[in-house]
């Protein structure tokens, strides 16, 4: 009798994306957390429609402090520079620690591409330079509707090139690291692979995804969100890729929706996640994507997280943003 003939298939491993679905159990929901999505729903409930106002006075409620959330104090390491971009000047908001640098952390703000500015976001950067040692750089892209797709992209884009030229010398380093979060992580993920294809670079060691939009044709779990305004809903959504997509664009696109693109080649990820996020799925969808285009990823997913639930303060956002900073660490 022959001998059985030798297997070299691959032996299965487990995969690094295995979510208890306990996770998912309402039971799981610390009440803390509770506590802090009924307060924004009953925040966000108070306002009628607010997208009845333009978006530049929304945008200028919420910088002078006035939005339905506090504005953080402005970070003590930031300054302001301007590079050139294909539509003008691009503010890019610099947060540099007072020790040499260990790495800079390119960030995309969110806000449905129409709201948001880095300097919002200078509690969390603030946050990252210390508990990290990496210098942050925010990029205040062009918002929608008044400069509709493709001009964020575009100017993320350049942001990326600019880093990948001056950042070794301004930095004393070329440790690179992207990251964003809800439209921040789509154009975080669309910056990657405009590299990549544009330019065939792949310079970032790591992308530090927190609750991106990746599907503008919407997945299943902002469809059927509904009207509840814990942070962001079905309509919000609509309302955003609506202004965004103002003079056209298929959803399908990768530079739009990167759920679609041909993923390989794009560096480790951490993908983070709440369970009571309208862009869950989203999340849950990109992250085997990932994997499966031979890109190692982690999966973090938080019970009863709301979008992007790390800008609000609690025991979720401490674990999720130690998570984070280990992440960027180990880049």
């Amino acid at each position: 009798m022959s001998s059985p003939l030798p297997n070299f298939a691959p032996r299965a491993t487990t995969s690094p994306l295995v979510v208890d679905p306990a996770l998912f159990d309402p039971a799981a929901i610390a009440p803390d957390t509770r506590a802090i999505n009924a307060g924004i729903v009953k925040a966000l409930g108070a306002v009628a429609d607010r997208w009845v106002f333009p978006m530049a006075m929304l945008r200028k409620l919420r910088l002078d402090g006035k939005g339905p959330f506090p504005l953080a104090p402005e970070s003590p390491y930031a300054q302001v520079v301007e590079i050139e971009g294909p539509g003008g000047k691009v503010p890019l908001r610099i947060l540099t620690p007072p020790e040499p640098a260990k790495g800079v952390y390119l960030h995309i703000h969110g806000g449905g591409w129409c709201l948001g500015s880095a300097r919002e976001n200078d509690g969390l950067n603030h946050r990252f330079v210390e508990r990290t040692g990496f210098a942050v750089v925010s990029v205040d892209y062009r918002l929608a509707p008044e400069v509709p797709y493709p001009a964020a992209p575009d100017d993320c884009e350049a942001a990326a090139l600019w880093l990948l030229r001056e950042g070794p010398a301004r930095f004393g380093t070329s440790r690179f690291v992207i990251g964003g979060e809800s439209a921040g992580g789509n154009l975080a993920v669309s910056t990657l692979l405009r590299l990549r294809d544009r330019h065939g670079l792949t310079p970032f060691c790591g992308a530090n995804l927190t609750a991106g939009c990746y599907d503008l044709g919407l997945t299943p779990s902002a469809r059927l969100w509904g009207d509840e305004p814990l942070v962001l809903n079905t309509n919000d959504i609509n309302v955003f890729v609506g202004h965004y997509l103002r003079n056209g664009g298929d959803v399908a696109t990768p530079d739009i929706s990167p759920l679609h693109a041909d993923l390989s080649g794009l560096p480790p990820a951490l993908f983070t996640i709440g369970t009571r996020d309208a862009l869950l799925d989203d999340t849950l969808f990109l992250a085997p994507r990932w994997l499966a285009a031979g890109n190692p990823a982690e999966l973090a997913v938080y019970p009863g997280g709301c979008h992007v639930f790390i800008g609000f303060p609690g025991s979720l956002t401490d674990q999720a943003l130690a998570r984070s900073y280990a992440f960027v660490e180990a880049c």
